[in-house]
């Protein structure tokens, strides 16, 4: 049974931030819910609807941009009071607006999550997590990586405390007053948690997660350890999950999963009778989704998933019928309406331009005089630089609280635009001098209007590393420009990981010399991503990572005075030396380097690299013929004359061009890493071979795998 919900707008507060929206419990059984919601202007806003109308309950003076809003009370009672994290302050109100507390949290940085359950207080900063009972300190702990989200399982279902933070490094972890009681590896990294059926399930330990790469999934956190319910893939490449909750949407008297993510998609999951999700409801807004609750909020007895986005838009999926069919005497009784409501909505208009004239006027006249003063309009941009794990390119999102008009990229460093297809802006190249002025990329994106989120994807090579900036320009008067700045580093295809296979023929680097441990950490975080900037805790570290693009692995272990890394890739273990060698130059320190060369390791990723060389070889071949082949089909009216892969090849034609179109460079990236594969092999002997780089590539013309590692063996 799919669901059939419609989408209403209710009113638009300012930017927000995850997790930032509740509904307030319902205070009979047929009323509507009020909602509460924080902003960036550091407004708490409640407010509930009347004849289709919002009508505000309180709303707080501005002040320090609100991180988290949560729900809390006695345990046992309703859950109506409202706790705000601003900077490193919680404030709780009534739902009624009267404040009742204010408390310093004491921490150097920002609150990122917050959970609150009867009198207990957890509070998250970038590392640190503190837990406060009666606003007196309780416990405390450091996380090895950026925590995300935090979640304490019900006390009173458990009968103890259970705080779980979800952190960066793809893991969950469970934690027992200030100490580590177990960690759970998940399959990407969590941003958020949420309780099941918002009580944790039967024992109250069943948990969800949703992880920056698209992915869902239920854990059970018992004593002993955690029981992985089930894992949803993001088969269909959707954005990162911002926020979940659970509410039977569908009145089938089971809780339905509402799942909101950063590209505007709003899910409804509901379990089949094996508990595994199934897809029951989808719809796209333009913008993140930032909260989402289930409840009875716009009309008496109709339930809907209620959303806020990026820019402060509070909207809603009703069960309520949009379209009524109206009998003779309604007609007038509903035009009316109608035209009562458009009536109010064209007097707010007139007044909003008369506003803006005066306002534009007001501008106008002070930029004029002569105590003038510049005031650029100051814009919020929500941007994320991530690497997608399936096709090894970046994804960069730019989302802006206003209109984009247009915005410029700008590259240091050799990289590939992709194509998206959610992309509708107009992209143009401008030619680059890279010897000139050091731009390898230059390229335009116009907006088209309205549109205020952007997504572009990027592929960088390894071993060339700088720095890609994006020049965000919105529709706003003066015209004004923020720079956002993204480092590509030397190994950018590299991805965390939990573990690596230690039977692959490994090629070792090691470095001994006088650096710290923190300027060690500060070399490793210079060159690989998805490194925690904090210096680890405890004198020294493993890191497990692995390529994206030919899924060889690395294994960095280092401590005061000594560094070691193990690759299956010697072009990794080079471009380590190479990078490691010059910051430690910069910094005038004096490094020993000793390496162990694994001839095995060739030949094992050269191997690894010939299924995709093939794959793009035939692809290549393929797209090659289409013409041809068109032709043929056109001068003889049919391709019946055609032998089967021919013909297959004239089916599939849009596909094989899309893909084709898809992997810009794809097949010279191989070549180039093969060729730096070479060169790298030789290096290590003390070898140039540069010359002979021709005779690699005409054996690549004509690739065979069995001649190509016979060349590697001979040269």
């Amino acid at each position: 049974m799919e669901l059939n919900l419609n989408h209403v707008d209710y009113l638009q507060v300012g930017v927000t931030s995850q997790k930032t929206m509740k509904l307030l419990p319902s205070v009979g059984r047929k009323a509507t819910q009020k909602v509460a919601i924080a902003d960036h202007d550091g407004v708490v806003t409640c407010f509930g609807m009347k004849k289709g109308e919002a009508v505000p309950v309180f709303k707080s003076l501005p002040g320090q941009k609100i991180s988290r809003l949560e729900l809390g009370g006695a345990l046992g009672t309703p859950q109506e009071k409202i706790f705000v994290s601003s900077g490193s302050e919680v404030r709780g109100y009534t739902k009624k607006g009267k404040q009742f507390l204010t408390f310093e949290a004491n921490l150097t940085e920002t609150i990122n999550a917050m959970h609150v359950s009867g009198s207990d207080l957890f509070v998250c900063a970038s590392y640190i997590y503190n837990h406060y009972c009666d606003c007196k300190d309780q416990d405390y702990y450091l996380s090895g990586d950026k925590i995300n989200d935090v979640l304490c399982l019900p006390v009173e279902t458990v009968g103890r405390i259970v705080p779980i933070l979800a952190c960066q490094d793809r893991v969950l972890r469970v934690l027992q007053g200030s100490d580590l009681q177990y960690d759970v590896e998940v399959p990407g990294p969590p941003t958020v948690l949420e309780l099941l059926n918002r009580d944790g399930g039967k024992g109250g330990e069943e948990v969800l997660y949703g992880t920056a790469d698209g992915k869902l999934g239920l854990v059970r956190i018992t004593k002993s350890g955690a029981i992985i319910s089930w894992e949803l893939d993001n088969e269909k490449k959707k954005g990162g999950v911002l926020c979940i909750d659970t509410f039977d949407i569908a009145g089938d008297g089971v809780k339905d999963i509402l799942v909101g993510r950063d590209d505007g998609t709003v899910e409804v999951y509901s379990l089949d009778g094996s508990n595994e999700p199934a897809l029951r409801f989808e719809n796209v807004l333009s913008e993140s989704v930032t909260s989402i609750q289930g409840g009875c909020f716009g009309k008496e007895m109709y339930d809907e998933v209620l959303t806020t986005t990026y820019t402060g838009w509070v909207s809603g999926l009703t069960t309520e019928p949009q379209q009524m069919v109206a009998g003779p005497g309604d007609e007038i009784k509903m035009s009316r309406e109608t035209q009562g409501k458009v009536a109010t909505l064209r007097a707010e208009l007139e007044q909003l331009q008369v506003k803006v004239l005066q306002g534009r006027e007001k501008y106008q006249q002070s930029s004029q005089s002569s105590t003038a003063v510049s005031a650029l309009p100051v814009f919020s941009i929500n941007d994320k630089f991530t690497l997608c794990q399936d096709d090894a390119s970046y994804s960069l999102t730019l989302e802006v609280q206003t209109a984009i008009d247009n915005l410029l990229l700008q590259s240091d460093v050799p990289i590939d635009l992709l194509d998206v297809d959610k992309n509708s802006a107009v992209v143009s190249f401008s030619e680059c001098d890279s010897e000139l002025n050091g731009n390898f990329l230059l390229a335009t994106y116009r907006c088209q209007a309205n549109t205020t989120r952007l997504e572009l994807k990027v592929r960088s090579i390894e071993g060339q590393y700088g720095t890609l900036q994006a020049y965000v320009t919105p529709r706003l008067q003066p015209k004004t420009c923020q720079v956002r700045q993204y480092h590509i580093k030397p190994l950018s295809l590299h991805q965390r990981t939990h573990s690596i296979d230690q039977e692959r023929p490994m090629n070792t680097l090691r470095l001994t010399g006088q650096f710290s441990f923190a300027e060690i950490h500060s070399w490793v975080v210079f060159c690989l991503p998805e490194v925690p900037e904090k210096t680890p805790a405890g004198d020294s570290i493993t890191f497990y990572f692995q390529n994206t693009f030919l899924g060889t692995q690395l294994e960095a272990t280092y401590c005061k005075g000594e560094a070691n890394f193990k690759s299956d890739n010697i072009s990794t273990i080079s471009i380590l030396k190479d990078v490691l060698s010059k910051e430690a130059t910069k910094r005038k320190i004096n490094l020993n380097i000793s390496y162990e060369v694994n001839e095995d390791s060739v030949s094992h990723t050269l191997r690894m690299i010939h299924p995709k060389l093939e794959y793009q070889l035939i692809l290549a071949k393929k797209v090659q013929l289409i013409d041809a082949l068109k032709e043929l089909q056109v001068h003889e009216g049919n391709a019946d004359f055609l032998i089967p892969e021919y013909r297959s090849i004239l089916d599939e034609s849009a596909q094989l061009l899309e893909e084709y179109k898809k992997q810009p460079a794809h097949l010279e990236r191989l070549y180039g890493m093969i060729t730096d594969l070479f060169i790298d092999k030789f290096k290590f002997k003390g070898q140039n071979v540069k010359t002979k780089v021709s005779q690699l590539l005409a054996i690549l013309n004509n690739y065979e795998l069995d001649s190509l590692m016979e060349f590697f063996s001979e040269a």
